[in-house]
């Protein structure tokens, strides 16, 4: 369970496990478009409205600021490892090379359940956007209803089933086609985006932004409650490090790539919700369909229209990208053969991993055929929170630990230390009157920091070209401090299935893969033992003297 892996040998020894490798052909144009078409999909729509109105007032594009600095830091931690370890593992081979096999696996098969689920969440909202597109107000107009089968799961879809099987296919047959098609459909999208802002911004009214209470209406808590519910717009950032192995220049494109695409959508968040906010009052801005209802004030009902089909075509963008991803995690998770090897398996001629993708297709569509949008939501964001956390932990781990060869004790005391102060915080945060609790638990987060900081010191051995994270560890903590936060803002509800699902992939590693990865192994040495064995057939030659 705690034994790691070099990063050299996750990228020979493990990676030849999948016969052919796969073909780097994507630029970093390519992935600042992966990065973009995974965030900029629905999420914009679902939830502006709805924490403008409730939550953070005309103040919710300051909310999405929070929110973007918050991912910004995340992704930097994901970029330096992606950089040192151009794999396409992700978070799995990070933290497998850092804290050891099982949370690796643990993080691996999270994300897994993540990308599949919420997959089949943003299918089943693409036939809804694609009922808007064409006029349609019932969004359950498309669906076919079974009498007899369990509330939440009556509602057959077989257009979201159709879209996830296309997806699949193309995924299967080229990285680069499915990059290009993705390029394409982002382009239209920010356009489309652009559309919607300058609407907004031209036709929209500024005193709407401080009337009737003010930009902050519910203050400083409205405006941080905010970003924790809008965060969740951000999330997608992380697959373009799964593609590490198919670019041309990792430690140029893998820091363009994902940070830049977290900055961009990070702008294109705050203009939409400004111009939201502009065209209609905050307390009169609608749960649902908050821009389509906004259109419709500035007598611009047709817009609504347009919204569903540009909304559409995010979704369709998100969706590839995050299909993209999860195959790549499936099929490094059987390269370390904690799932059945053929999974690992690349095609020679297209250079995909083509049975992880078809699995894992054919797992999203079957949820996406049956299981309503809220079902499938409750989980997603714990576990992506989590596996946020532990590579954040990971990267002070290694920096100070692996890399600069500095005893554990002091780095794991300062990582406890830096939870349980953001575990303070957050009660504190949660328990109105307890204010107090909130500049104390700040305090000794920030002096525990610097304390860290200028007292254990890191290596200055890696190689100057490779790209490294700047003033560690202050943006690595920041970003553990802030996902433990947003995690305690989740329901209980999304804890208890969280422990459940632990449950089932650790039974599942205890029974299955702590086995497997043994014994692929002992394989891999008694294959090494007989190559490197005198053969007793062949006779040395004469030497002439």
């Amino acid at each position: 369970m705690l034994a790691t892996w070099t990063p050299d040998q996750e990228l020979n020894q493990v990676r030849v496990r999948s016969g052919a490798d796969m073909k780097r052909k994507l630029k970093w144009y390519d992935f600042v478009a992966l990065g973009l078409g995974g965030m900029l999909g629905v999420g914009v729509f679902v939830t502006t409205g709805r924490v403008a109105r409730y939550t953070s007032g005309s103040s919710v594009f300051i909310s999405y600021i929070i929110a973007g600095i918050s991912a910004l830091l995340s992704s930097l931690c994901y970029t330096e490892f992606s950089v040192q370890i151009p794999v396409a593992g992700g978070a799995f081979s990070y933290l497998r090379v850092t804290f050891g096999e099982f949370v690796g696996y643990f993080a691996g098969a999270n994300i897994l359940l993540e990308y599949v689920l919420s997959n089949a969440a943003v299918a089943r909202s693409f036939t809804e956007y694609l009922c808007s597109a064409f006029g349609e107000n019932d969004p359950n107009s498309w669906r076919i209803e079974v009498h007899g089968l369990p509330e939440g799961y009556n509602k057959l879809d077989f257009t979201a089933v159709a879209v996830v099987l296309l997806l699949t296919l193309c995924l299967c047959h080229s990285t680069k086609e499915s990059s290009t098609l993705n390029l394409v459909m982002t382009i239209f999208h920010v356009v489309f985006f652009g559309f919607i802002i300058i609407a907004g911004f031209c036709y929209g009214n500024v005193d709407n932004l401080v009337k009737p209470r003010g930009l902050a209406p519910h203050g400083i808590r409205g405006v941080l409650d905010g970003a924790a519910i809008v965060y969740f717009s951000y999330i997608g950032y992380d697959t373009v490090s799964t593609l590490a192995e198919e670019i041309e220049n990792p430690r140029l494109s893998l820091p363009i790539g994902i940070t830049g695409s977290v900055v961009i959508a990070t702008g294109i968040y705050c203009l939409m919700a400004l111009s939201l906010c502009m065209m209609v009052p905050y307390q009169q801005i609608a749960d649902t369909a908050s821009y389509s209802i906004a259109f419709g004030t500035i007598g611009w009902k047709w817009a609504g229209n347009v919204v569903g089909a540009g909304a559409s075509l995010g979704i369709l963008a998100s969706l590839l990208v995050a299909m993209l991803g999860q195959a790549r995690y499936l099929c490094v998770i059987g390269r370390a053969r904690l799932a059945p090897s053929w999974l690992s398996k690349v095609h020679p001629s297209t250079g995909t991993p083509l049975n992880a993708t078809l699995f894992l297709g054919l797992c999203t569509a079957l949820i996406s055929l049956v299981t309503d949008l809220e079902i499938v939501l409750e989980i997603i964001s714990i576990g992506t929170l989590s596996v946020f956390y532990l590579v954040a932990n990971a990267l002070i781990y290694r920096k100070y630990v692996i890399v600069g060869k500095n005893q554990p004790l002091p780095t794991l005391s300062f990582l406890s230390l830096l939870t349980l102060t953001a575990v303070g915080f957050s009660v504190s945060w949660k328990m109105k009157q307890q204010w107090w609790g909130l500049p104390v638990f700040g305090g000794i987060m920030i002096a525990v920091t610097a304390l860290f900081r200028y007292t254990v010191v890191t290596s200055s051995a890696s190689r100057a070209s490779e790209w490294s994270v700047p003033l560690m560890p202050w943006p690595a903590a920041i970003s553990i401090f802030l996902n433990v936060f947003l995690m305690t803002t989740l329901q209980v509800l999304s804890f208890e299935r969280f422990a459940i699902w632990t449950g089932l992939i650790t039974v599942f590693y205890v029974l299955y893969g702590v086995h497997s990865t043994f014994e692929a192994e002992e394989m891999e040495v008694e294959i090494m033992a007989v190559n490197e064995a005198p053969n007793p057939s062949v006779q040395p030659a004469k030497l002439d003297v």
